[in-house]
């Protein structure tokens, strides 16, 4: 009987665990289902916001991070959003991931004035609440890597923001790095769900005027 009991408890904890990476997963899936375009086939929004994804030791972006820019200036050269809000981290002086997102687009051709960096980025879910409490975007069209694009979807449509995403495939070439990512986002996703649920409140503060500066001057 004993036996019996400890059988059916390893179980119950299995399917609860399963339960815990399954349900985030779909509800991930769900939330980005239609929400998810190319380049070329993306409605047009306000605002592209693009999520760090680290720095070389010569502080410069990484290859992965190179991508996920070369797809917001091109969602910015080809009319799709007026204005790009770069989202990283700034914890330290010698680290500004925003300041080299920014540069890298000005040097690609971005109007400096269209680059807005949010310096407190630290992951997904703070990224998505800054965008919409603190620098008031509208709705936009959000950029990471295709396998990390639905998440950012999910995370930024149930705080509110109206939300597509549009990934970067070039840095698949990094076949290892790009694996993975993608095992990443099974515990990822739950990390987001619990964000989402909890209501969790990153570093905010006053509302930031760039980019509505941006968009005025973009339709002026």
């Amino acid at each position: 009987m004993r036996r019996r009991r400890t059988v059916i408890a390893v179980v119950l904890v299995g399917l609860l665990l399963l339960s815990a990476l399954v349900g985030p997963t779909v509800w991930v899936a769900r939330s980005a289902d239609g929400h998810v375009h190319t380049v070329e086939d993306a409605p047009r929004r306000a605002v592209a916001i693009v999520l760090g994804a680290g720095l070389t030791a010569q502080g410069e972006p990484t290859p992965f991070l190179e991508g996920r820019l070369e797809v917001a200036r091109r969602l910015y050269e080809e009319g799709r959003v007026d204005a790009v809000l770069v989202s990283g981290d700034n914890r330290t002086h010698e680290y500004d991931e925003p300041s080299a997102m920014r540069d890298h687009l000005v040097d690609a051709g971005v109007p400096k004035d269209r680059v807005v960096r949010d310096f407190a980025g630290r992951d997904t879910y703070d990224t998505c609440v800054r965008a919409k409490r603190v620098f008031e975007v509208p709705d936009a069209i959000i950029v990471s890597q295709e396998y990390h694009v639905p998440r950012a979807v999910a995370v930024c449509r149930a705080i509110g923001l109206e939300t597509v995403g549009v990934g970067d495939e070039s840095a698949r070439r990094y076949e290892k790095a790009w694996s993975s990512g993608e095992q990443r986002e099974y515990l990822a996703n739950v990390k987001a769900a619990v964000d989402v649920l909890g209501r969790r409140d990153p570093v905010l503060g006053p509302p930031e005027p760039g980019i509505t500066e941006a968009l005025e001057d973009a339709r002026s």
